[in-house]
């Protein structure tokens, strides 16, 4: 890495990690000082000089004359003699008839200024066009984009030179882009790759919306994976490259395997600890599916980020318009501007929101003055996604039929503050803070927050909380499998919900670890359970569902087998994942009997996880004393407990007015359990509504001692500092 004045950051990195024993296609550098002695003896210094000094390069059409010009007068330069020699003598060395010729700046891959796509790189070159290749990456430092970056950093324009990584050519069966952190939110338990068939362009284009894996740091294992939308590959032709369509079959199938995946991220985590940083990595796999790292950069946006976290929140709702994958995790608002041609980018203006097909590097003098960014194409790696972090504002990206449902000066709002990009009608009002995670006070009620699906537990997990609460597995259930699992146990298609199930618990746990997730057991009712795919032969129809077949009481009937499902999903989490911060809870145990009936089958399948319990109902609270002999803690339910005690049925919208929490009947058991639970050492906690709608009752919780209170996330800030003030008192 000390020779990147020499050879810039792209061959300095890839000689770097030959150094510790990475794959890296072999290959040469023409070096910076081989860029000098061309522009001196071609005498261009003072040419360029000229065109830049009379440039306003904040004016698009200024910017574009001055860039051809200088492009122009560097492609139409000659090679010394020497030079070309040297060139020519070092490609014979090599030995490889086709190698990738990739610009590689003195001023690129910098831990703040990542100068990504600024010059051009080309693959699939021959010796006929090498020396026109190289040429042309001299030529692409003064491309448009690049002299405007520059300026924007700062960088003076002669003081930065380029050097050319003439390479092997990989002809990838599979290539992709990997962070060694989740790139939106900045998570740092999580590896992401990306990744599409062929060669590696058509990802960073945003041309396809490419396959996604999540591996968890801790362990290596693969957690999370999702097919994207993949219609097309780069493939080469006789010389260059050129478009493939997929097959059905290739669109369905995932680009790598599960165990590649592993393999990569194994590489991200050996090259994140070599450098001390977050790192945004390019590979690519060859016929003989050898993996190669092929570039390896520091990631900009969240390395500047420290212990601030800021909260995006809407305070209005208004009509979906459209959905994509969230960039940025930030709102805007603005008017639309639909741009489908780069050379229409003159009639941008500042604070617009630029909704296009896709963008490449040439659109970045307007991406830097929108207020927002959708493309109908891409992925979270797209050249989008990647401009849009740098720049802090948010885009949707791999949006269908943008620029067909926006329309030119519509008023919009983008919703990219959770995972999925949400793109409202009209100027909607939202709110944004900023939190000094340091600064936030400590408390001796642990602060717990409920998660919904696993999709939520990244964002959720970044807050000044001190684990999950809540995880309830029916969520997962009805988004990840939506089928019952007796229909798929008779289906004989068991490793499926094993497998789905695992993965949703698993990218939750990753996500709040090492700090404590608490996951619920299933709890549909029969109505519930009725809807899922196949359900109906194996429900009853009941009149009162709320008090019906439901929790404990399940799973010691004919439903045990798809109970031990749930159990060998989470053994897979603790035992394969080593997600060893899960505890698990049962739901609705009415009595002793019941609770002796399930724990014994909760160690036949061997689960090493604490176990805990609900009390949501009155018998869990008055005979806490005995309940507390066979369970490791209780987790307070208070909507059912309110139900059940004050005998109101918690939809009724005629009683709604009588239905609260803070009732003294309630309140007087609450106090009951958590003096009789602790005499038996035991923790209490609560996962319920009322904390976070009633700061009195989350007072009269504290007052009473209880270990925990877990709230939505949208409430987290706030309920850390009552619980604060209500310890003081």
């Amino acid at each position: 890495m000390k020779d990147v004045p020499l050879v810039g950051g792209k061959n300095a990195s890839l000689g770097e990690m030959i150094s510790f024993g990475l794959p890296v296609p072999n290959g040469f550098a023409v070096t910076s000082a081989a860029y000098r002695y061309f522009i001196r003896e071609n005498d261009l210094d003072g040419k360029i000089k000229d065109v830049l000094r009379g440039t306003n390069v904040h004016s698009l059409r200024e910017l574009k004359r001055a860039g051809a010009l200088i492009r122009g007068m560097i492609n139409s330069a000659k090679f010394p003699k020497d030079l070309e020699k040297d060139i020519l003598a070092a490609y014979h060395k090599l030995g490889s008839r086709f190698v990738a010729v990739r610009s590689s700046a003195t001023a690129e891959d910098l831990p703040d200024a990542s100068f990504a796509g600024e010059q051009e790189s080309y693959l699939n070159v021959d010796q006929r066009n090498l020396l026109k290749r190289v040429r042309n990456c001299f030529a692409s430092l003064f491309t448009d984009r690049a002299i405007s970056y520059r300026q924007d950093k700062g960088f003076n324009h002669f003081k930065v030179y380029l050097s050319v990584a003439v390479q092997k050519q990989v002809f990838s069966k599979a290539s992709g882009v990997m962070f060694t952190i989740d790139p939106d939110s900045g998570h740092q338990n999580f590896i992401v790759i990306n990744s599409g068939f062929g060669l590696g362009d058509y990802i960073v284009q945003g041309k396809i919306n490419p396959d996604e894996f999540w591996i968890f740091k801790k362990s290596g294992r693969l957690v999370e994976k999702q097919l994207g939308k993949k219609t097309m590959m780069e493939v080469r032709s006789i010389y260059g490259v050129k478009k493939k369509r997929l097959s059905k079959t290739m669109q369905n199938s995932f680009s790598i395997s599960d165990k590649e995946a592993e393999r990569l991220a194994a590489y991200g985590l050996r090259i994140e600890k070599h450098y001390k940083r977050a790192m945004d990595i390019e590979w690519a796999k060859d016929a003989d599916n050898k993996i190669y790292i092929i570039q390896a950069r520091p990631e900009t946006v969240h390395a500047s980020k420290k212990n601030v976290f800021e909260e995006f929140r809407m305070l209005e709702k208004g009509t979906l318009i459209a959905e994509g994958a969230a960039v940025g995790r930030k709102i805007a608002a603005g008017p639309v501007n639909v741009i489908r041609d780069v050379r229409d980018i003159g009639r941008f203006k500042k604070g617009q929101v630029l909704v296009t097909t896709m963008t490449d590097p040439d659109w970045e003098p307007i991406m830097k003055i929108a207020s927002a960014i959708i493309t109908e194409q891409g992925g979270r790696t797209s050249h989008a996604a990647i401009v849009s972090r740098e720049l802090g504002i948010p885009a949707a990206v791999g949006v269908p039929n943008a620029t067909k449902l926006l329309r030119n000066g519509q008023q919009i709002t983008i919703d990219c503050s959770a995972e999925k990009g949400r793109i409202w009608k009209g100027k909607l009002k939202f709110s944004s803070t900023k939190h000094n995670i340091k600064k936030m006070p400590k408390t001796r009620t642990k602060l717990y927050v409920n998660v919904g699906e696993p999709h939520e537990a990244v964002d959720a997990s970044l807050l000044p909380v001190d684990g999950a609460g809540l995880a309830r597995e029916e969520f997962i259930i009805s988004s990840a499998i939506a089928e019952h699992p007796m229909a798929m146990i008779k289906q004989k298609r068991e490793k499926i919900f094993i497998d789905r199930l695992a993965s949703g618990i698993a990218k939750i746990a990753a996500s709040f670890y090492p700090r404590p997730i608490t996951i619920r057991f299933s709890d549909f009712k029969t109505n519930e359970y009725r809807n899922l795919k196949g359900g109906k032969p194996y429900e009853p129809e009941e009149s009162n569902p709320m008090i019906g077949w439901r929790g404990t009481s399940r799973y010691i009937s004919e439903y045990e087998p798809a109970f031990r499902l749930e159990l060998k999903a989470l053994n897979r989490c603790y035992n394969e994942f080593g997600l060893t911060n899960i505890k698990v809870m049962l739901p609705f145990c009415r009595t002793i009997s019941e609770a002796k009936k399930v724990l014994a089958i909760i160690k036949s399948e061997k689960l090493k996880a604490d176990i805990g319990v609900m009390a949501e109902i009155p018998s869990n609270v008055i005979i806490a004393d005995q309940f507390a002999k066979h369970f490791k803690f209780f987790s307070i339910g208070s909507n059912d407990l309110t139900q059940l005690t004050l005998g109101i049925d918690r939809d009724s919208t005629k009683l709604a007015h009588s239905f609260d929490e803070r009732n003294d009947a309630v309140k007087h058991l609450i106090e009951h359990l958590i003096r009789t639970a602790h005499k038996r050492k035991r923790k209490v906690g609560i996962c319920g509504q009322a904390p976070s709608d009633y700061p009195d009752f989350t007072e009269f919780l504290v007052k009473k001692k209880i270990d925990s209170i877990s709230v939505n996330p949208d409430v987290a800030v706030t309920m850390r500092l009552v619980i604060a003030k209500a310890e003081k008192r």
